[in-house]
């Protein structure tokens, strides 16, 4: 006879097949929407904390009250392997240029086992507070990773393609625990994957695709 606790339990997702797309309100000369085409191998920081007000009331020492507070987002970080694409820098330097709208309305998408989308955290807001190059090493073999790290001012989980998300498509592959594939289209399509060497190549005048190899 089958269980019944494991029929009624939801296979979970998997980590390595997402999306994440950053469209800025207003881009600056040298930037696209998406930023840096989707094309990020890693991604966290997508949390929410209340923080709690606490205080005891007079004769009961055995208990605390709890009041909720006001709630907190993290900062989220994102990888991808570094080519000529500077969007990210460009869009910090930006930023730090007085009376310019920098901000940015972003998406993480992740999907099934299956291939199909499923939840979507949209993050409002989204402003870069570092940028970071990688760590250059001659006897090494790694590849070169940059880092954009930024705040958002709100995130909502919502499932995927409900009203609201905007117009933007993804797809996310990952080929194999250690390959991914990636690829950006100008027209809105964007691929992101497992981390790895992210390249480039022009494949039309309006494509480019790049292949992450870890």
């Amino acid at each position: 006879m089958a269980n019944p606790a494991f029929e009624s339990v939801d296979p979970p997702y998997t980590a390595f097949r997402f999306e994440v797309v950053l469209n800025l309100d207003d881009p600056p000369p040298g930037i696209t929407n998406p930023v840096c085409h989707a094309a990020f191998t890693e991604c966290s920081g997508l949390e929410m904390a209340l923080e709690p007000k606490t205080f005891s009331q007079g004769g009961d020492n055995l208990r605390q009250v709890h009041r909720i507070g006001p709630v907190t987002y993290g900062q989220l970080t994102l990888r991808r392997g570094m080519t000529a694409n500077l969007g990210l820098w460009n869009w910090i330097a930006a930023a730090a240029q007085p009376g310019r709208n920098s901000k940015a309305q972003g998406q993480v998408t992740m999907w099934d086992a299956d291939g199909t989308p499923r939840l979507t955290f949209v993050l409002t807001d989204c402003l870069p507070v570092r940028v970071g190059g990688p760590s250059l090493n001659a006897q090494t073999g790694q590849v070169a990773l940059e880092e954009l790290r930024l705040v958002y001012s709100r995130l909502e989980v919502r499932p995927a393609g409900q009203a609201g998300l905007g117009l933007s498509v993804g797809i996310s592959a990952g080929v194999s625990a250690n390959i991914g594939v990636s690829a950006g289209v100008s027209a809105g399509l964007s691929v992101s994957g497992g981390p790895g060497l992210t390249g480039s190549a022009n494949l039309s005048a309006s494509a480019k695709a790049g292949f992450n190899l870890g």
